[in-house]
């Protein structure tokens, strides 16, 4: 994997789940979608709901990204038999940048689990991502930090 020398643009999300749906949003508010994930086997709950103007294809990735992880964080969490805190959030930052006159990837990923201790929420992060198919998919391909905050 090469590493990036210069970063081009960046595109993040700020993604939260709750009864009425995972939300992500794009830091410069050009990017507002009500996300949709799996549904395995029960009834899917959301929906995609609205696009705003001129989203990169960088947050769009980052908003996809987001809806799998966080669903996944909801599956771990449920084997774990662990309650999630209500104001648990998924930050992604999905980066295009340049070595040479050669274009890359690269992603921050981080998990905010208020009130986990940070054992608890780097393990719940870590086997998340092991599950999450958009992060099998980047495994190898890209250059990837996974980070946790618990305050």
């Amino acid at each position: 994997m090469s590493k990036i020398e210069k970063v081009l643009v960046t595109g993040k999300t700020h993604t939260t789940a709750s009864s009425a749906g995972i939300t992500a949003r794009g830091h410069d508010g050009s990017l507002d979608i009500q996300l949709s994930s799996p549904s395995l086997g029960a009834e899917p709950l959301h929906v995609f709901s609205a696009v705003q103007p001129h989203p990169t294809a960088e947050q769009l990735f980052a908003g996809a990204w987001s809806a799998c992880y966080i669903a996944a964080v909801g599956l771990v969490a449920k084997q774990m038999k662990l309650t999630l805190p209500a104001d648990l959030a998924v930050d992604i930052e999905v980066d295009l940048g340049q070595t040479g006159s050669a274009y890359f990837l690269q992603a921050r990923l981080t998990l905010r689990a208020p009130g986990l201790t940070h054992d608890v929420a780097t393990n719940l992060a870590h086997a998340a991502d092991e599950i999450c198919p958009y992060s099998k998919a980047t495994r190898g391909n890209i250059e990837v930090a996974l980070n946790v905050l618990t305050a």
